[in-house]
């Protein structure tokens, strides 16, 4: 009805609220229960989507991977590619699912050519603006788009409009600082998955997240806790935006 996918955040930060060294190293900030944890959560989504400053920085793979802790029973690609066919996660014991399609944001088309998201592992889209909309051949074997831009920055509801006009339903978003923050700031989260380790990284370290500076408390963002759970030694949390 609303005409976009359900946008969910995933985050893992240290009890300083920190998300990696301030050189970038983040692996590993949770355990192996909690890692494994984050696979059942991309396999129920449509999509995982990122940005190039994350591809640059970690070169994930942002797949699901599959292992004897974490029993999957892949359907590969086919009817309805991109469409979630799991059953509600994370305590689902087995899962038919198909591979999410991987979407990353590169205004610039930034993203090595190989690097693991575009490895063709798994579906994969390009989103960038009409300055990088020429042919480009290193970029032939993957599927690009362009988006519209406001204010020099992707604008994120065409972003979410696109992804609706391929059936995506559900959005996991593995990303950096800014690109989480923007889509706080734009209202346009409607779930917070935040996995919190009993570590400290300091004052040095990478914040959580980047957002504008509230002139005063009445704007604040307000999230309820809607689930808490341990796994191993990190606590996950779920939170909803209060309206």
């Amino acid at each position: 009805e609303r005409g976009r996918p359900f946008v969910r955040v995933k985050l893992a930060m240290s009890l300083d609220g920190r998300t990696a060294l301030a050189n970038g190293e983040s692996k590993w900030i949770t355990g192996a229960a909690a890692r494994a944890d984050v696979q059942r959560w991309r396999a129920r989504s449509s999509a995982i989507l990122t940005g190039s400053g994350t591809v640059l920085a970690d070169n994930p793979r942002l797949t699901v991977r599959l292992n004897e802790d974490f029993p999957l029973s892949p359907m590969g690609r086919g009817q309805g590619e991109g469409r979630v066919l799991a059953t509600d996660l994370p305590d689902a014991e087995a899962l038919a699912f198909i591979s999410p399609l991987r979407v990353v944001l590169d205004r610039h088309l930034r993203t090595p050519p190989d690097s693991h998201a575009l490895d063709g592992s798994a579906p994969t889209l390009l989103l960038h603006s009409a300055a990088a909309a020429c042919p480009d051949a290193r970029f032939s074997q993957v599927e690009r788009a362009v988006v519209v831009e406001r204010n020099e920055a992707f604008d994120l509801s065409a972003v979410l409009t696109l992804l609706a006009a391929r059936d995506v339903n559900e959005v996991h978003v593995e990303a950096g600082p800014t690109l989480c923050g923007a889509l706080f700031a734009a209202g346009l989260v409607d779930e917070l998955l935040l996995y919190v380790a009993p570590i400290l990284l300091g004052d040095s370290a990478r914040p959580l997240l980047k957002l504008p500076p509230l002139a005063d408390m009445a704007a604040r963002w307000r999230l309820q806790l809607c689930d808490q759970r341990m796994l191993g030694q990190d606590q996950r949390l779920r939170f909803r935006p209060v309206s």
